[in-house]
């Protein structure tokens, strides 16, 4: 993806983005959070972009851009490439300054950042199976029909709207930050934030996060050569081109790239619900995961960390709390051999129950052809406190005569 030839960024230019969208995108809140401080061993605060009206940090870029163009270029409207952060930033700011907007998502966004990208007025163009191929599709329509492109990240009036982010972030902290952790995709908003805090704080160090699936800023500031492909939870950050522009900012600003696996990003998703009670996307996770997972590196200092958005679909949220409460034991499948005969059921119900678990689902199955006929398998999904309960939970079942399947 070659960007168009671009000036030097600034903090000037981040501080001219700041007094143009002042009023027209939230201020959101940075705030200090004890329990994942004493959790991680460093002093965390918090930056809540997923509070933004569509819960997201793009619409500071999308909107910055926008304001920049001339009448004629509004007229003739804007293109954009996204999976939908950027997306909706960009359909919404533009549906609210009456430009008219196309956007093109891969095949694979979740269905809430398509609605949502329509819901704010935009025409929506689903193709590619990747962004790389959706990004040529949108490069098309801006030549066929005449529009301005809003690149997601590798622009300078977008990286400077990404940048707001640190102004506030460095003026509304309870104490100094020396840390910043930030999700990378692209790179716009690494960028902007960089630059701003750098200009501030020169001693301030700032950390990237990528997804382990799309390692590609990681590999182009190593000289590294992983593999970008595959499914993530983080896909608002599962770029396979980063930025020309952004690559040599990281580059020259940056203390690091750090990866992080799906789990990681599961369990920091799921921390941050429960604890903060705050909805986050995977990409949204992804920085307090690298946190979590490296607390040697972090621990004493002053760390900000970028929840960047929050646009997760309804049902994986949902699985990803299952999942979590699985790995965590708090819920636990069992399935037991028993005799076909009556009252088995009750007596394994009265089990559990006395040892303290709650039964959420029951099944009974007689057709397993490894088991004698008059057997069964029993199955069932307990609730318990904790990996320990789950532990004894079983064994008040194995205590009793009863035969755990393996893999129950």
């Amino acid at each position: 993806m070659e960007p168009k030839a671009a000036a030097p960024i600034t903090i000037d230019d981040v501080r001219a983005a700041a007094r143009a969208i002042q009023g027209q995108v939230e201020r959101t809140p940075t705030r200090h959070s004890d329990t994942l401080s004493r959790i991680t061993g460093a002093d965390i605060h918090l930056k809540f972009e997923n509070l933004q009206y569509t819960a997201s940090f793009k619409e500071r870029g999308a909107l910055n851009k926008l304001l920049s163009l001339s009448e004629d270029e509004r007229k003739r409207g804007v293109a954009a490439m996204s999976a939908g952060n950027h997306a909706q930033g960009v359909a919404y700011h533009a549906g609210r300054l009456g430009i008219p907007a196309t956007i093109v998502m891969p095949e694979s966004t979740p269905f809430v950042k398509v609605k949502h990208t329509k819901d704010f007025g935009a025409r929506v163009v689903l193709e590619g199976a990747t962004l790389s191929e959706s990004f040529a599709r949108a490069q098309q329509i801006t030549k066929d029909e005449g529009l301005v492109f809003v690149h997601p990240y590798d622009d300078p009036m977008v990286i400077a709207g990404q940048g707001t982010v640190a102004l506030e972030m460095l003026a509304d902290a309870e104490e100094p930050l020396d840390t910043l952790v930030v999700p990378i995709g692209g790179g716009g908003l690494i960028s902007g934030i960089a630059i701003a805090a750098k200009a501030i704080n020169p001693n301030i160090q700032i950390f990237g996060v990528q997804t382990r699936a799309y390692p590609s800023m990681y590999d182009a500031f190593k000289s590294a050569n992983l593999p970008s492909a595959g499914q993530t939870i983080a896909e608002g950050i599962a770029v396979k081109d980063p930025g020309m522009v952004t690559r040599e900012i990281v580059r020259s600003t940056v203390r690091d790239v750090l990866l992080v696996d799906e789990v990681q990003i599961e369990q920091a998703l799921a921390e941050l619900l429960e604890i903060e009670k705050t909805v986050v996307e995977g990409a949204g996770a992804a920085a307090y995961a690298a946190v979590l997972e490296n607390k040697q590196l972090f621990a004493g200092r002053r760390v900000g960390v970028v929840l960047s958005g929050g646009n997760i679909d309804m049902r994986l949220l949902s699985n990803v709390i299952l999942r979590e409460l699985s790995r965590e034991g708090r819920i636990l499948t069992v399935e037991i051999q028993i005799e076909d005969r009556p009252g088995l059921l009750a007596r394994v119900a009265t089990l559990i129950g006395e040892a303290g678990g709650n039964i959420l689902e029951v099944s009974h199955n007689r057709m397993m052809t490894d088991t004698p006929v008059k057997s069964a398998y029993l199955g069932m999904v307990v609730e318990a406190r904790d990996q320990g309960h789950a532990d004894e939970i079983r064994k008040a079942l194995s205590d009793a005569g009863f035969t755990l399947r393996a893999n129950g």
